[in-house]
């Protein structure tokens, strides 16, 4: 299965929840996109289940000198999540990789703030939570993310995505209640292959979506 962009991923996440026998049965929910990928294809899903849409934003934190490659992840003011078994690898400390952390925080903080305009983030007590992305490859962000909503005591917390790795998908169920992967390739190696356009979300996307969505909670 490949999708032509990130829009159409979130239109087949969306019928499969329409077609899920537990869809009637959940009450009170909210979408979050992990921002910026996730915004487009939570968007299909909020507008499909007519539920709210707001934002989560998260951070990876990259080797130092190859930045694309994540040892964990931020969210909010919340300690890293790391996954130490790369730290081991790279023979790396958390102290090491302080000064990243600290850039990517205030570039998380910036995007916030340009989403949010003021806007406080959504009250998740009680709530069914539904977490979406386009997709899990390391699983960094994700975890980090489950991890910060968990901590707001939803009723429910859902991760939802397209596609992803399946070892990924797998190790997430004890991070979230229910993993919605569409998609588990055995020959999984990137998000990109998967999308025929996975051009970059920008943050003026992102606004954008938010803003048509209406997304208040």
């Amino acid at each position: 299965m490949r999708f032509h962009d990130r829009r159409q991923a979130g239109e087949h996440l969306a019928g499969w929840f329409l077609e899920w026998q537990e869809t009637p049965r959940l009450s009170d929910v909210i979408v979050l996109g992990l921002a910026r990928g996730g915004v487009p294809v939570a968007a299909e899903l909020a507008q499909a289940l007519h539920a709210p849409l707001d934002v989560v934003v998260a951070r990876k934190i990259g080797l130092p000198g190859n930045p694309e490659l994540g040892l964990g992840a931020i969210v909010d003011d919340d300690a890293p999540v790391y996954d130490h078994e790369a730290l081991a690898v790279f023979d790396l400390t958390e102290d090491d990789l302080a000064p990243g952390v600290a850039h990517e925080r205030r570039e998380l903080h910036r995007r916030e703030h340009r989403y949010r305009r003021g806007r406080p983030a959504p009250h998740l007590h009680g709530r069914t939570v539904i977490l979406v992305d386009d997709g899990l490859a390391t699983g960094a962000t994700a975890r980090a993310a489950l991890r910060h909503l968990r901590r707001q005591h939803p009723h429910r917390l859902i991760m939802a995505v397209p596609v992803g790795s399946p070892d990924v998908a797998l190790s997430l169920r004890d991070h979230a209640d229910d993993v919605i992967c569409l998609h588990q390739p055995g020959h999984f190696r990137a998000l990109r292959q998967w999308y025929g356009d996975f051009d970059q979300v920008t943050d003026t996307e992102v606004e954008r979506t938010l803003r048509d969505l209406h997304a208040v909670v």
